[in-house]
């Protein structure tokens, strides 16, 4: 009897051992990155008030938080712009082993910080690191793996990142009952492990065939310049998918970074007068606060992971651009749906329906976004769509920060003379609610700028 077309078999059976080495390494490396940007978030808002002077005011805190937020994203993105192209000139297993090791080490670092200006240095360095690493990922996977594979396995990379955010709130919920001025450290000094990735990165990772291909071909005719800016933008052809790539990851970066990982935001004071009506002593709420927003975060991501296995599969049935279209409707709708109804700990599941909706796209982004650049470009164009947003999406927290406090303030100055501090709260709480819902309309850009893409199902990546 013949054997079957390798056509016929599961994408997962046409990979050879040194397929899955890179598939797996490349994972790994997105995942850990993952784990660090969500220890990040949940180490935050403790990190600033340890760190700040005493008696800082809340409203304050809260801008503080959305300023480091927004200097990790900021960071995050110059990173990618840097490391995609050299990613391209140098290699992409050599510029990965790089990215790790910064975002690991300056993970590390960000606990060893004596004041919130030290903190923030911190955080825009680890940014550089995590912000070269998708790309770098990304470009790796889809160049070293066979076209039949490739969609399925950069959808399953991507899904992946969900299990290194789960395990942020696993670690997370693990100190729960520790003090939380100081448990914030503790995240970071965990964020620091994936440092030993770099090695297996540095001495066993090889260059993929086609982009030593495109390297000496780039080297023989003395032409196109290998991870080039000039020529990704200088070229029509790489210059429009280029910008309008961009503008969709605008949408649903600024959609998740902006928006939707500020759930937790929401969680612990709801959960906390949830919990203060049992009239509970402050410890147990505290520890209570602590373990239910990193169980908000792992039921957002268990449930991520399986929106971006269904968007994998449905983006391979029914095209990219469709599968677009209703992923940032679905994530528009979901987000204003938890930010508007989100009360206690019966509702967590609309936090699994938010996290199904928005994260599910960026699957898309791993499938979708090396297919519109040559190898020559894979890398810088895939960091620049991804990353490049994030300098929009880094203004999303001050925003989101500067209009809950305008919303925050008119809420509580309406309220009578009387009123207490838990109406105050519960004023400046409905407000944080309104801010996230204006901010989620930023996901209507991504279904506008789709007619301005090609659709790429069937279609081999392109080449020179």
């Amino acid at each position: 009897m013949s054997s079957p077309s390798v056509s016929a078999l599961p994408w997962y059976r046409t990979l050879t051992r040194e397929h899955w080495f890179v598939f797996t390494i490349a994972s790994l490396a997105w995942m850990f990155d993952c784990l660090d940007q969500q220890l990040f978030i949940l180490a935050r808002d403790n990190a600033i008030k340890a760190l700040s002077a005493p008696g800082t005011e809340p409203l304050a805190l809260k801008q503080l938080s959305g300023w480091a937020q927004s200097v990790f994203v900021a960071g995050w993105a110059l990173g990618g712009l840097i490391f995609g192209s050299v990613g391209d000139r140098i290699g992409r297993a050599k510029t990965l082993s790089i990215t790790v090791l910064i975002y690991s080490l300056c993970t590390g670092l960000s606990a060893f910080s004596r004041d919130v200006t030290e903190f923030m240095i911190f955080r825009a360095l680890t940014g550089l690191g995590v912000g070269g690493v998708f790309g770098l990922a990304v470009a790796l996977v889809a160049d070293s793996l066979p076209d039949l594979a490739r969609p399925k396995a950069l959808g399953l990379l991507q899904a992946l990142s969900a299990v290194g955010n789960v395990t942020a709130g696993l670690c997370a919920m693990a100190l729960a009952e520790i003090d939380p001025m100081h448990s914030w450290k503790y995240l970071f000094w965990i964020g620091a492990a994936p440092a030993f990735l770099c090695i297996f990165i540095m001495f066993r990772l090889k260059e993929p065939g086609k982009w030593i291909a495109a390297r000496v071909a780039s080297r023989a005719v003395g032409g196109k310049a290998m991870g080039s800016y000039g020529s990704l933008f200088g070229e029509a052809r790489w210059r429009s998918p280029a910008i309008f790539g961009m503008l969709l990851c605008v949408a649903g970066v600024v959609g998740l970074w902006g928006v939707g990982f500020f759930s937790g935001s929401l969680i612990g004071p709801a959960i906390e007068k949830a919990l203060r009506a049992q009239n509970l002593s402050p410890e147990k709420i505290n520890a209570g606060k602590q373990w239910w927003t990193a169980a908000n975060l792992i039921v957002q991501n268990i449930c991520a992971f399986f929106g971006m296995i269904a968007f994998s599969k449905l983006a391979a049935i029914y095209g990219r651009k469709i599968v677009f279209a209703f992923g940032f409707v679905a994530a528009f709708a979901a987000t204003i749906f938890f930010f508007r109804n989100f009360q206690t700990k019966s509702d967590i599941w609309m936090t699994g329906l938010m996290g199904f909706c928005q994260l599910g796209i960026f699957a898309g982004f791993a499938i979708y976004l090396p297919e519109l650049f040559p190898t020559r470009l894979r890398s810088t164009g895939v960091s620049f769509c991804y990353n490049v947003g994030r300098f929009i999406a880094a203004t999303g927290p001050i925003t989101l920060g500067s209009l809950q406090k305008t919303l925050g303030e008119s809420a509580v100055a309406a309220l009578p003379k009387t009123a207490d501090a838990i109406a105050k709260a519960d004023a400046q709480l409905n407000a944080f609610r309104d801010a996230a819902c204006w901010l989620a309309g930023i996901y209507l850009l991504g279904v506008l700028v789709l007619p301005f893409l090609p659709e790429t199902k069937g279609r081999p990546m392109p080449e020179e």
